[in-house]
């Protein structure tokens, strides 16, 4: 397997595709919003989307794709036949998948006024009739995450970030082209779209993974031993993904009490807050993850801790500096690209409030996507079991204790409080994993950087109060970034950045500055 290129080249590729993607994404929900605002329209829209969201993550882009990177990466390292695997992965998804979809959209009318309790009955209904349309997406995006899987693992990790670039686009579509001239509601335009994206997404794959030469068999029986072998390992993270995707499922249901447009701000709020998530710590926790399963497999806990600390540190630089600029400048940020069409000031307001309130937890969500794909290569698959159960318990609780007094924004804390209390308790496993003085100075650097930049984003939005809305925006921001640049340029966390940028795939002390 060809992991011997640095780390940040890996990451730099996986971070540009999935900016490619996740600025498609901005593009999409401006589009949305445009069309659609924060609307009980749209709210019905996610609120139907969800369960096939869930599924997506529980049997295929989550646990499917984390437990069969390191397998499938394993048997390649053994100069095994790792494609007959994989083509009885894929011919299971082919028997298994028609299935969960026929049921889904069978017990539609059953599960979604549980999931919306708090929507009033047309409402309700429409939620259930997007259901059914929306279903098939959970197998489309199945097969795609099977394609990743098998690229990732090859080391081929740009052409497999950059394919959800397609799902975007069949949604922008769906918002722009379809809506519109959809006849009855223009909501089903964008179901259209959505389904057209997951095809593409899947699609988009099929020629690299024919350059690498991967040929698919369909074999069901017998059945290859590593599916067993995947199967249970995929069973701790449905766990974990199932606990995290009940913690939606809690925020949905007290939001579906809430005034309209509150389920669609929590929304739009989390593609901000999941922008710097998914582009860098996805993209990290990804490219490390073939690295540390080869890692324990040859028996080197000093190349696993370095990798693992480096990855920690990596993500820190990154989303402690994003923490502070989106809670300086999301309300502009909000207006500029979502208030217009049917998307009003006070849906601004109110989303930016929300976005607030989920920046508490960017740091942490970030680590434990680190920090979870560190178990799946030490083989302790139960492990963030642990940390998912608290987080759902704190998180239940305090969409208890907060929704009442503070709505949306209320229920955004929970969820990153939440957060923090997975990573801490997954890292407090872990600890002995890491290499920590090092770790924390560079956390003590990064934490003076994010300040100076900062303070230097405040003032500059300060002086141009008068200023429109697009200098407003983007001015302060490039302001911030140069700033930050500078202060990493001039301080050790250079020597991180080269670090990871020279690093080769061979053994490094575990204890590097």
């Amino acid at each position: 397997m060809n992991l011997k290129r640095s780390l940040a080249r890996d990451v730099l590729l996986m971070a540009f595709a999935t900016a490619a993607s996740r600025l498609l994404g901005l593009v999409r929900d401006a589009s949305i919003a445009n069309q659609f605002g924060a609307t009980a329209t749209y709210d019905a829209f996610l609120i139907a989307f969800y369960v096939p969201q869930l599924l997506r993550q529980l049997l295929a882009e989550g646990s499917l794709s984390t437990a069969f990177v390191p397998l499938y990466a394993s048997l390649r390292e053994k100069e095994e036949d790792a494609d007959h695997f994989a083509s009885s992965v894929l011919s299971w998804l082919v028997v298994l998948f028609p299935i969960v979809c026929a049921g889904g959209i069978l017990l539609a009318p059953w599960y979604m006024p549980f999931l919306a309790s708090g929507f009033p009955a047309e409402k309700a209904s429409l939620a259930v009739s997007l259901a059914r349309w929306l279903f098939p997406v959970i197998a489309l995006v199945g097969f795609g995450a099977v394609f990743m899987g098998i690229l990732n693992a090859r080391g081929r990790f740009f052409s497999a970030s950059f394919s959800s670039v397609w799902f975007n686009i069949g949604v922008i579509l769906g918002a722009l082209v379809a809506a519109p001239h959809w006849p009855g509601l223009p909501i089903y335009g964008l179901v259209a779209g959505a389904l057209v994206g997951a095809g593409g997404q899947a699609l988009s794959q099929l020629p690299s993974l024919r350059r690498v030469g991967f040929r698919f068999s369909f074999r069901v029986w017998p059945i290859h031993p590593d599916v067993i072998v995947l199967a249970r390992r995929m069973l701790p993270a449905v766990v974990v993904l199932a606990m995290a995707d009940i913690n939606v499922l809690i925020d949905s249901k007290f939001a579906s009490y809430l005034p309209d447009g509150n389920i669609a701000s929590l929304q739009y709020a989390m593609r901000l807050f999941q922008l710097p998530l998914g582009v860098f710590a996805v993209s990290i926790g990804t490219a490390l993850l073939p690295r540390l399963a080869v890692a324990e497999s040859k028996g080197d806990p000093g190349r696993f801790r370095s990798h693992f600390g480096d990855g920690l540190a990596a993500t820190a630089l990154i989303l402690v500096p994003a923490t502070v600029g989106l809670a300086l400048m999301g309300n502009d940020v909000i207006g500029l690209l979502f208030q217009r069409g049917q998307f009003t000031a006070a849906d601004t307001t109110r989303t930016a409030a929300v976005l607030v309130a989920y920046c508490f937890g960017l740091l942490a969500y970030g680590w434990d996507y680190v920090g979870v794909r560190a178990c799946y290569a030490l083989g302790r698959t139960s492990l963030p079991i642990v940390g998912a159960v608290a987080a759902m318990a704190v998180n239940a609780l305090l969409d208890a204790a907060l929704v009442g007094p503070y709505g949306a924004p209320g229920l955004a804390f929970a969820s990153a409080a939440s957060g923090a209390v997975d990573a801490g308790i997954l890292l407090f496993f872990l600890r002995r994993r890491v290499a920590w003085r090092p770790l924390w100075r560079h956390l003590v650097l990064i934490a003076c950087g994010s300040a100076a930049m900062g303070a230097g984003v405040w003032a500059v939005r300060r002086a141009l109060t008068q200023a429109g809305m697009v200098a407003a925006v983007l001015v302060p921001i490039a302001a911030g970034l140069l700033l930050y640049a500078a202060f990493v340029r001039a301080t050790p966390l250079w020597r991180l950045v080269r670090r990871t940028a020279g690093e080769a795939d061979a053994p490094q002390g575990s204890a590097r500055a």
